[in-house]
């Protein structure tokens, strides 16, 4: 069967009335109508990226519909599950894109398209905590879910052979939040989808599943019920078209095929590469050093840390070489083969530079270097986010020890409607800095500082 469960929020949001007809209040999408898409600001769904560009697995998916039939797009975010229904109910959306599961009993009189990804239902818990293996041992926990979300009606399942089960329903907020909370400590148990878990685990190492409730399902997107059929069938044809041509296998591995690759980039790991790898590209770091002035270890280090010094290294999501540049960034610093080891250092080199000028003058030379190095990762207007954040909260915008508190923060749905540049992947840009310092005070400490020669400073 292709409709599973949503029965969880649907219960929970039609309640003992019958819902009204949806009213449609828009016209068809075409050329000069947009396709108008309800979804939520965060990871599994649309977010800003390092460019400043909309980016996300649904965002991704919506826009490669919209290009296969001409239509343009215009993205409205809601803050709950029941606010995105409402708003589809009322006519303000032809469809919502926001990782929702399709319905066996369809209560709430929506329509689904096909299925696209498969997902579970995962209870995850810190692996410093409490690590329950069954429902009967969440009893006595701080378990929370998100209100409308299909893990409710899980939750209501097990409570039949668990009657003490108690947990709390999240009205004001998504998954990625829950499992900040838990790994911090603020809760014992969350129960969210398997693709939260997936995008958040780098986030958070010391999170882990604990185990899964039934059933399983399948992503989809929502409709109106007595919305165009036409429309429907587009976006089937579409899913059935990217399917067989292997697009959605590619956008899937872009957001989730990272979490089965990750190698383990330890000590151990740069020490042998420092002997096996660096020489080779120790000439091309000094390049770099006396184009832009920065320390040629900080410059290996950014980049053991991007490619592992593999100038032929490219990602799922098209960032490329020993800096692992996007195209935009690499045509920003002029750099016409970003494959060419060379000319990547050096494009790196250039753009750390750029970034450390934006900082101001008043933050000191150490701070500034790790402030840009996370603009580096995450983009300038994430960190203006985090430092803005920072002076709310009384700490130093000028101190990245206080900037990194605040970071992660901008992660946490609560802090979208405050900052700029919404959602952002805050966690990681603190991963990148500090990983990248532990890689650069490893080679201060085996590799000399390299000083331009006497001859060289006069030609400049």
């Amino acid at each position: 069967m292709r409709r599973w469960l949503l029965a969880s929020w649907l219960l929970l949001l039609a309640g003992c009335h019958k819902p009204a007809e949806p009213v449609l209040h828009l016209p068809l999408p075409d050329s000069k109508h947009p396709l108008v898409v309800l979804t939520y600001n965060g990871a599994a769904t649309q977010f800003e990226s390092a460019d400043g560009e909309p980016v996300g697995m649904q965002n991704d998916l919506v826009n490669l519909f919209a290009q296969q039939y001409g239509y343009p797009v215009t993205y409205v975010s809601k803050g709950s599950v029941s606010e995105l229904l409402d708003a589809l109910r009322h006519g303000q959306g032809h469809l919502v894109a926001a990782d929702l599961i399709p319905s066996r009993d369809n209560l709430y009189q929506v329509a689904f398209s096909n299925s696209y990804y498969p997902v579970s239902q995962v209870v995850v818990v810190s692996r410093d905590g409490i690590a329950p293996k069954n429902s009967s041992q969440l009893q006595g926990l701080r378990v929370a879910t998100v209100a409308g979300s299909w893990h409710v009606d899980a939750l209501r399942t097990a409570r039949l052979q668990v009657p003490a089960l108690q947990w709390q329903e999240v009205s004001n907020g998504w998954e990625d939040a829950l499992l900040q909370q838990v790994s911090q400590g603020d809760l014992d148990v969350a129960v969210v989808d398997s693709t939260s878990f997936d995008l958040a685990r780098r986030l958070y190492p010391n999170l882990a599943v604990a185990f899964t409730l039934p059933p399983a399902s399948n992503l989809a997107w929502m409709l109106p019920q007595n919305g165009s059929p036409l429309l429907r069938k587009q976006i089937n044809d579409f899913f059935a078209g990217i399917t067989q041509d292997g697009r959605l296998k590619q956008i899937i591995d872009r957001y989730y095929g990272y979490t089965n690759r990750l190698e383990d980039e330890d000590i151990s790991g740069i020490l042998q590469r420092m002997h096996d790898v660096l020489p080779r590209y120790r000439k091309v770091f000094y390049e770099a050093q006396q184009a832009t002035g920065i320390d040629w270890r900080l410059l290996a280090a950014i980049s053991y840390q991007e490619s592992h010094w593999d100038p032929q290294a490219t990602s799922p999501t098209g960032v490329r070489g020993m800096m692992m540049m996007t195209t935009d960034t690499a045509d920003k610093m002029g750099v016409d083969d970003r494959l060419d080891a060379q000319q990547s250092v050096l494009g790196g080199a250039r753009y750390l530079q750029t970034l450390m000028d934006q900082q101001g003058n008043q933050v000191d030379d150490a701070d500034r270097v790790w402030m840009a190095l996370a603009a580096y990762n995450q983009g300038q207007g994430h960190l203006d986010d985090a430092r803005s954040l920072a002076l709310e909260r009384q700490l130093n915008p000028r101190l990245w020890c206080d900037v990194k508190q605040t970071l992660p923060k901008l992660s946490a749905p609560g802090h979208h409607a405050q900052i700029r540049h919404g959602y952002c992947r805050g966690g990681e840009a603190v991963i990148f800095v500090e990983s990248v310092r532990t890689y650069y005070d490893i080679l201060r400490r085996y590799e000399k500082a390299w000083q331009v020669p006497l001859s060289s400073q006069t030609n400049h």
